[in-house]
């Protein structure tokens, strides 16, 4: 792939495969994919994904103005409902262990487009495989475009550090026999 930030550790059949994210885009739009193989199952990797309504799992002193990403999961998670905020985004559909998906709100996507996200897992022999997808509006007009590029460099540094936060988080959970 060339060099403009949308793919990170995924395929090009991942880049290109069907997403829950593209059923809720009803304009051109630009795909970014970012992946990482889990050694954790899907179901645990799944409650981390939830984890996203509440911490950014990023880089906290950008994300999070400072105050750290819990490292321990709760007891009992709220359950997932459509409509919930997930990070910037407004959940639009889940499938438990499987998926979330979100859209974002009207006010920010007049501003910097129409976009769509979806976190999901794919069982692997030795775990689960996390694939993000986002899929951002194509805008014309030159200055959207350059907007774009920086905001999928911005999107792969972030969402890079999110995803091998998770993977450790959720490896470190899967290796530690329950209490």
């Amino acid at each position: 792939m060339e060099l403009t930030g949308t793919v990170w550790g995924a395929s090009a059949a991942e880049h290109h495969a069907d997403c829950p994210c593209d059923d809720f885009m009803s304009m051109p739009y630009e795909r970014w994919t970012r992946a990482v193989d889990v050694a954790a199952p899907p179901e645990l990797v799944f409650r981390w994904l939830v984890q996203l309504r509440s911490a950014p799992y990023s880089y906290d002193w950008i994300d999070f103005r400072g105050r750290k990403s819990p490292d321990q999961l709760p007891e009992k998670a709220e359950p997932l409902e459509t409509g919930q905020p997930f990070m910037v985004f407004r959940i639009v559909a889940f499938e438990t262990d499987r998926h979330i998906t979100g859209v974002l709100p009207d006010g920010p996507a007049k501003r910097h487009g129409h976009m769509a996200v979806t976190y999901l897992l794919e069982p692997t022999p030795h775990g689960s495989r996390l694939i993000t997808t986002v899929d951002i509006e194509k805008r014309a007009k030159p200055l959207h475009r350059i907007q774009r590029r920086l905001t999928a460099w911005g999107d792969l540094i972030m969402m890079r550090k999110q995803l091998l936060t998770i993977k450790e988080l959720a490896e470190r959970d899967a290796a530690t026999p329950p209490a």
